[in-house]
């Protein structure tokens, strides 16, 4: 099935900020001290909403800007029969807000392991129904 250019365009911008925030979150990991987790998991929250709404954006689903995965998921959910597959993704909504202002919530290595962990579930299966959807991907 092809799409239009422009549709594709917007996809693959998406897509493109969506790898900057996986491969930024990736490569925070490597800092030696005082490593900041809570970006590390922000990062990996960005990406997997990236990759939802570029999914959207290639079916012309006009969509909130909004960092709720649950909700992305959710409106995802009747064009794609992998979004169920994804519904673990949803703990990564509360690194996109909570995580990145002052309080009491902390951010362990283990959990900004674990987000990109996610991270990367939500880019695989994103990835393959983009491409199954006719978008040429690297």
């Amino acid at each position: 099935m092809s799409r239009s250019n422009e549709t594709a365009k917007i996809v693959k911008q998406w897509i493109e900020y969506a790898e900057e925030d996986i491969r930024l979150a990736k490569h925070a990991l490597k800092i030696k001290s005082s490593c900041p987790y809570k970006l590390i998991a922000y990062h990996a929250q960005q990406c997997a909403e990236k990759y939802l709404k570029a999914f959207l954006a290639l079916k012309k689903i006009d969509f909130p800007y909004t960092h709720n995965i649950a909700l992305l998921i959710e409106i995802c959910s009747p064009l794609a029969h992998w979004a169920k597959d994804l519904q673990g993704a949803e703990a990564l909504t509360p690194y996109a807000i909570t995580a990145r202002y002052p309080g009491k919530y902390i951010v362990t290595k283990k959990e900004a392991v674990h987000a990109i962990e996610i991270a990367a579930n939500v880019k695989k299966v994103i990835k393959k129904a983009l491409r199954q959807e006719g978008l040429r991907l690297p």
